[in-house]
Formats: C-alpha cells, sequence, structure tokens
C-alpha cells in the first residue's frame, strides 16, 4: 500500500494566542499581522472570538463552565490546524488561566507549538476605545459580566510575549509577534 505524501510531509504550523481584556486590540493585531504573514506566502487563520461563539459555540453564555468549554473548543480546532502547517491566530479573551494552560497541554501532548501573546492593555484604555459599547453597556447597568471590570480575568504569568498596546502602533504590535515568531523559526 502506497502512502499519499502529502498525507506524510506534513509541516507543522503554530498557534499564536492573543489573550487580553474586551477592546485591548487583540482582532486587530492579528488580523494585521496574519495580512503580513500571507504576504510571505503562509498559510493563516484568524479563529475571531465573535465568529466563533456565533457558529461553533452558539448557544453557550458567559459562564466560567461555558467559557471554558469556548476556550477549549477554539484551542481543539486552533491545535488541528496548525498540525497541518497552518499559523493559527487566535484573538480571544480567554479569561482563565486553568483554560488557556489545558490549551497548551492539548499543543504539547500533539508536538504543536503554542504561543501565548498578552495584549496588556490597561482596563482604562480598553474602556476608551470601548470598540462594541460593552463597556459603555456595563456602565449604564445594561450588562454584568463583563471580563476585567465585574468577571475575572487571570493575567498569564508567564507569556510567550507581552505587548503593551497603548504604547504602540498596531503595526508594531503585529510586528513584535512576527519578530516572535522568527526567533522561533515560524516565519
Amino acid at each position: 500500500m502506497t502512502t499519499n505524501p502529502q498525507e506524510t510531509d506534513v509541516t507543522s504550523g503554530a498557534t499564536v494566542w492573543l489573550t487580553g481584556l474586551p477592546s485591548a486590540g487583540k482582532t486587530t493585531i492579528a488580523y494585521e499581522l496574519a495580512g503580513r504573514l500571507r504576504a510571505e506566502g503562509h498559510r493563516v487563520e484568524v479563529l475571531d472570538g465573535d465568529e466563533i461563539r456565533e457558529f461553533l459555540s452558539a448557544g453557550l453564555g458567559f459562564s466560567r463552565e461555558d467559557r471554558h468549554t469556548n476556550v477549549q473548543r477554539i484551542g481543539f480546532v486552533a491545535e488541528l490546524l496548525s498540525r497541518h502547517g497552518v499559523t493559527v491566530l487566535v484573538p480571544v479573551i480567554a479569561p482563565y488561566a486553568d483554560s488557556r494552560d489545558a490549551v497548551r497541554k492539548r499543543h504539547e501532548a500533539n508536538g504543536t507549538t503554542y504561543l501565548e501573546v498578552h495584549v496588556a492593555t490597561p482596563v482604562e484604555v480598553c474602556s476608551v476605545r470601548d470598540v462594541k459599547g460593552l463597556y459603555a453597556k456595563q456602565a449604564a447597568g445594561e450588562l454584568s459580566g463583563l471580563t476585567g471590570v465585574d468577571d475575572p480575568y487571570e493575567e498569564p504569568e508567564a507569556p510567550d510575549l507581552r505587548i503593551e498596546s497603548q504604547d504602540q502602533t498596531v503595526q508594531e504590535s503585529a510586528a513584535s509577534v512576527h519578530a516572535l515568531l522568527t526567533e522561533r523559526g515560524l516565519a
């Protein structure tokens, strides 16, 4: 029986998980980086948290258990894609350290690269940016359980990269993630 060379010559990609508060800049940085990587010829997917919630995690709420389930589903898809040569950018809050650790362990168990990037924008800056109007809704009493305000956000203790997005442009932030990928032989 002959083996299809495409099945055995699988190249390894990587998962780059951008974690941080709502409106920290995760998605903006991810799409900027995706454009740069695609221009260089890389296979890239962005697993946007809002799209995932609509299609893959529809019906889940925002309890700790549901957030954990959402993160595990995204982590499974990210690992599967990255194991097959795709650089997967995941701009998802993932507020709990144990959820992120479980995703990292899944990647490690399969020999797949996982990098954690903490987009460490202060809540004061995020609330001014307020891309989706969540902070305004929370302040008006129309929303509860906002990560980093009245629901926990456990900052990564040892991320592979920490970005202070309030101190640099989107292009500079994306360039710092690109530099990390280059340093690790992934770009």
